[in-house]
């Protein structure tokens, strides 16, 4: 029985992405206290868990929530320090190790999966960071119902160390951190204000997406919820994910999975998809011709 001091269910007809079904908004304590916001939605003898990249809350699956809505529920969940969810009670508790626990804990009190005597598949699909969390999730409890895994333009470990096939970024992370922690509250308005400048979503689309494919208030909802997350907590997370690395156990997923990479992704390149699906046992690789991370 849940716990009514620590679990809480709403209802919303609003979504906070685009679908065609009612959203349940529900929330649930982390194992460190934190309150998590996630969603439900959707109907079908499926479950499908979305797990983000870092920055985003559900950007990523704006188009292809609905369609999974019609042949299953579809479980999203705001990382701690993200969209709706509170900000991390401890600031070391981030890596994601932490987010595929959080998830875990979601699954002790949702019926994913089913229950006993009725099992449903489980189909995680990871972005970005997501991937990472996705595999963890998968490695940290093999014996659910897992049918399949789907990993979006990822990579299995060190994710600051491979943007732009450069570790520049990873070496420089504690720099980064201890100037945001001085700056305060001054950085996190400069911060603020730089990502609602029209100048960055014209900047985003012209180096990082496809300007033509990528519709312009798609990126402007992207930058405006980077903007409303603490520079601290972007950076934290962002370092302690890139000393994640679970390629000594990738042998151990042992469920059939589909890695898709851009051909133009240049934060995670696509030798980092050719690599991961190398090394899965039962994996199919896709290569999206002219695909960015986006």
């Amino acid at each position: 029985m849940n716990n009514p001091s620590t679990e809480q269910t709403t209802t919303s007809s609003r979504s906070m992405m685009s679908t065609r079904h009612k959203v349940d908004r529900r929330w649930v304590s982390a194992r460190d206290l934190t309150r998590l916001t996630y969603t439900v939605s959707g109907h079908g003898p499926v479950d499908f868990i979305l797990c983000d990249g870092i920055g985003c809350d559900g950007f990523a699956w704006a188009y292809l929530q609905p369609y999974l809505e019609e042949v299953g529920r579809v479980y999203h969940l705001h990382m701690r320090g993200h969209g709706e969810s509170e900000e991390p009670r401890d600031i070391e508790r981030i890596g994601i190790e932490d987010l595929a626990d959080d998830w875990l804990k979601i699954m002790e009190i949702e019926p994913i999966g089913g229950q006993e005597g009725n099992t449903r598949p489980i189909i995680v699909i990871g972005h970005s960071m997501g991937v990472q969390v996705a595999l963890e999730l998968y490695l940290s409890a093999p014996e659910r119902s897992w049918a399949s895994l789907i990993l979006i333009c990822g990579t299995f470990e060190h994710t600051a160390g491979n943007l732009y096939d450069t570790p520049m970024i990873e070496r420089v992370l504690p720099l980064l951190r201890r100037s945001a922690a001085l700056g305060g509250a001054r950085l996190e308005k400069v911060w603020r204000r730089l990502l609602s400048f029209p100048l960055t979503v014209h900047l985003a689309r012209a180096t990082e997406m496809d300007a033509e494919l990528t519709r312009k208030r798609d990126i402007e909802r992207y930058l405006k919820h980077l903007g409303r997350m603490k520079p601290t907590t972007f950076l934290a997370m962002l370092q302690t994910v890139s000393q994640h690395s679970c390629r000594a156990r990738l042998d151990e997923v042992l469920v059939p999975t589909l890695v898709i990479g851009g051909e133009k992704d240049h934060f995670t390149p696509v030798r980092l998809s050719i690599e991961l699906d190398h090394l899965l046992p039962d994996s199919e690789l896709f290569v999206l011709p002219n695909g960015t991370h986006s």
